[in-house]
C-alpha cells in the first residue's frame, strides 16, 4: 500500500514564493513539516492504495480531469488554523468548491476511497507554509509576523496532480490536464 493525495499545484513562481516562506519557518521557528511536499492546494486528502489499483486511479483521474474545466484560483493573504498551522489563504470560489466536492464524491463512489475523517463538507482551501510541528509558542510569534503580511496571486489551475509519498516526502507522480475553456 502506498500513500497518495490529489491537489492543485500553483505555477512555479508561486511555488518559489511559498518555498521561501516555508524556509523562513525552518530558519526562524524550526518548523520543517511543510517542507515535505511541494506547495499545493489539497483536494483529496491522503489515502492508502494498493499498487495494483494505481492504474485504475490514474484512468479515473484522466477521465475526471478531461470533463472538468480549468479554473481561476486566487491566493490572498495569510490565515491560520490556530495554534499550529499557518497558510496562504485560497479564496473559496464556487468553481473550486464544486471541483473539490465532485472529486471527493466521485473518488468515494467510483473507487471506494473515503476522505480521512469522513467529512468533506468542511473544505477550506489553503496552501500550507507552516505545519503542526510549529510549537504553540512559536505559532503566536509567527502569526503576529504574518497576519498582516500582504500576498496576492492569481492563476488558472490547468492540472490535477497526484502525489505519492516515498516514506519521507511527497512527490509528484502524475498530472492530469483539466479541460481548457
Amino acid at each position: 500500500m502506498n500513500r497518495y493525495f490529489i491537489a492543485i499545484l500553483p505555477p512555479q513562481h508561486i511555488q518559489d514564493y511559498a518555498n521561501e516562506v516555508k524556509q523562513h519557518f525552518v530558519e526562524q521557528y524550526a518548523s520543517w513539516g511543510a517542507q515535505n511536499s511541494p506547495p499545493h492546494i489539497t483536494l483529496q486528502p491522503p489515502f492508502l492504495l494498493a499498487k495494483e489499483q494505481v492504474a485504475i486511479l490514474e484512468t479515473f483521474l484522466e477521465d475526471f480531469a478531461k470533463n472538468k474545466n480549468s479554473l481561476p484560483i486566487t491566493l490572498d493573504g495569510f490565515a491560520a488554523f490556530p495554534p499550529r498551522v499557518i497558510y496562504i489563504n485560497v479564496i473559496k470560489s464556487q468553481a473550486l468548491l464544486k471541483l473539490q466536492s465532485d472529486l471527493v464524491n466521485d473518488v468515494e463512489s467510483k473507487l471506494g476511497i473515503k476522505p480521512k475523517g469522513g467529512n468533506h463538507n468542511s473544505f477550506t482551501p489553503h496552501l500550507t507554509v507552516a505545519r503542526r510541528d510549529l510549537k504553540k509558542s512559536d505559532f503566536y510569534l509567527a502569526w503576529d509576523e504574518f497576519k498582516q503580511r500582504q500576498v496576492y496571486f492569481e492563476f488558472v489551475a490547468e492540472n490535477l496532480t497526484l502525489l505519492l509519498h516515498d516514506g519521507k516526502k511527497w512527490n509528484v507522480k502524475f498530472e492530469f490536464h483539466l479541460n481548457q475553456t
